[in-house]
């Protein structure tokens, strides 16, 4: 049993070989590593800028649908799932920052564009299941889940997954920060320059230039 994994690899076809390799380079932190990673998806972005970086771990889902400018970074862990044609558009110098998942969720409608500048902190969950569209120059910190989905529940008689839901396509203006901890829903978005503090929940259009706090968000003051 000592040369049980050797004689494994050495049972394995050229196929499992290379997912083998594979796995390692991509969970790798080395330098060389992090370069192979980059040349590899250059091979299978729909494009890719200059000075992309990728971090380990990184699982990407389709990257023919996903499309990447100068100076992106995808740091450790981060997930990107593009289910359709539309994809996942990551302007120049994007920041994605640890554990950030982006998902279209839909093959057909589903798309995420953002904006050239924009910072996503670490952990943060982002759905396009009709398109979501953040502008340039964003600041989204740590933790924030934005899904622009809500069930309906109406019939006790009907399990609620059966109900569908409403859904609709979210835009964030560009210069927003959205602070720690945020949820942002369907019908929630937000105008440019405006201000969401930590921990709210944005139900409804925000307008340009507002600080909004709260559960449901409530527009306190303006930044004009």
């Amino acid at each position: 049993m000592e040369n049980f994994f050797t004689t494994a690899f050495n049972n394995m076809n050229d196929e499992a070989k290379e997912s083998f390799y594979k796995t390692i380079f991509m969970n790798d932190d080395s330098e060389y590593a992090a370069k192979l990673r980059v040349e590899y998806y250059r091979t299978k972005f729909r494009a890719m800028g200059e000075n992309v970086t990728i971090g380990k771990g990184v699982n990407i889902i389709n990257p023919e649908y996903i499309s990447v400018g100068n100076d992106v970074q995808i740091c450790d862990g981060c997930t990107l799932v593009a289910r359709g044609e539309k994809g996942i558009t990551l302007g120049d110098n994007v920041r994605l920052q640890h554990r950030v998942y982006l998902d279209t969720e839909r093959s057909e409608e589903g798309y995420i564009n953002v904006g050239r500048g924009t910072y996503i902190g670490t952990g943060t969950t982002l759905f396009g299941h009709k398109g979501l569209e953040i502008g340039e120059d964003c600041l989204l910190a740590q933790g924030i889940n934005l899904t622009p989905y809500s069930h309906i529940f109406d019939d006790p008689n009907d399990i609620i997954y059966h109900q569908g839901g409403h859904c609709e396509k979210v835009t964030i203006g560009r210069d927003v920060y959205i602070g720690m901890g945020c949820k942002v829903m369907y019908s929630g978005n937000i105008g440019e320059g405006s201000v969401i503090g930590c921990g709210s929940t944005v139900v409804k259009p925000i307008p340009p230039y507002s600080v909004a706090v709260g559960t449901p968000a409530k527009v306190i003051k303006e930044r004009k």
